[in-house]
């Protein structure tokens, strides 16, 4: 009886269009690594879809900034907000185009405020802001999304107005 209620649940219109979404996220995920030469090469020898290593890897770090696994969230975090930057900033560089060269400058400077900030403030957040490293990671994905374009906004809506009345 057990077996036929999980299969009614299984089949249930709900659970199929779920399944289906995340089926096509991971495909989506996969074809986007793909383009990526590192990962093909790491696939091959693994044999481990590249979108499943991808997502173990971001689950590991996920539960590692979140738990503070082994005292590591402050690592991991710089980590991500280092040298993955550092990386697609260099990627800028090279690339013909200048929008993504804003992108990245926008990053650092945002970045860089928010550092300071919490170089100065850093004991009292940590001491009152429970999760404080989840936190802090989740706002350094925002800034370097250029989907969110969240370095834009917080340098458009904060930076620069503390700057233009520095002037």
């Amino acid at each position: 009886q057990a077996q036929g209620v999980a299969q009614q649940v299984l089949n249930h219109p709900v659970v199929q269009g779920a399944t289906d979404s995340v089926k096509g996220q991971v495909s989506a995920l996969d074809k986007e690594l793909g383009k990526h030469q590192f990962a093909r090469d790491f696939e091959a020898k693994t044999h481990v879809p590249k979108a499943y290593t991808f997502l173990g890897l971001v689950a590991t770090l996920f539960v590692t900034i979140f738990f503070n696994a082994f005292g590591m969230a402050p690592a991991v975090t710089n980590v991500l907000g280092y040298a993955l930057p550092a990386y697609f900033s260099i990627q800028a560089l090279e690339s013909s185009g200048t929008t993504d060269d804003k992108q990245w400058l926008t990053y650092w400077i945002s970045f860089s405020s928010f550092t300071l900030i919490e170089s100065i403030f850093g004991k009292a957040i940590q001491k009152f802001i429970p999760w404080w490293f989840v936190l802090k990671t989740v706002l350094i994905v925002y800034l370097q999304l250029p989907g969110t374009r969240g370095a834009a906004q917080l340098y458009d809506n904060v930076l620069r107005p503390l700057l233009a009345r520095g002037k």
